[in-house]
């Protein structure tokens, strides 16, 4: 009797922990961490302090884990068109977790994804990964060089990084 009742027991706590082992493994929903506004902001206002400091007027675009546009700032004297670049910038080194101007002579032939829209080669463009995870993306164009449109960006980071570690 008392074996036929230990099994029952082992037999109905198994049946309560396989669901909830099934669960843990197919989550309906997943943290995803995500920049605040404020640190993406912070982060655009660094970016532009630099480049003021070495004279030039930019663009910076900090884009999401998705590619879409947190923060936009435009300072006063930078073109329009840096608008659109910085963003691309962001976009393509977010998407490939590198640096934008890493990007460059890695597409080759007329079927590149080079020549896709949004995917820019060049200078600029910083991923955010912070400890394994990808956060977004910055892109600064403006400058007379990529590397300074790049330094920018690593300012507005280093303004940032260390804060974003320790919130990990």
């Amino acid at each position: 009797m008392k074996n036929i009742s230990l099994y029952a027991g082992l037999l109905a706590g198994s049946m309560i922990v396989a669901p909830l082992a099934a669960q843990a493994e197919d989550a309906m929903v997943l943290p995803i961490k995500r920049l605040s506004m404020d640190t993406a902001l912070k982060m655009a206002q660094a970016t532009i302090k630099k480049c003021r400091t070495l004279g030039v007027n930019v663009a910076v675009t900090i884009v999401d884990r998705g590619g879409h546009p947190q923060i936009v700032l435009r300072d006063t004297l930078a073109m329009d068109l840096t608008l659109p670049i910085s963003r691309d910038k962001a976009y393509s080194a977010m998407s490939f977790n590198m640096p934008s101007g890493d990007l460059e002579g890695r597409f080759k032939g007329p079927a590149s994804i080079g020549k896709t829209v949004g995917v820019v080669a060049a200078r600029g463009g910083l991923p955010i990964n912070v400890g394994g995870t990808i956060m977004g993306g910055i892109g600064v164009s403006g400058a007379p060089s990529g590397k300074t449109d790049e330094q920018c960006a690593k300012a507005g980071m280093d303004a940032v990084l260390s804060d974003l570690e320790m919130s990990m």
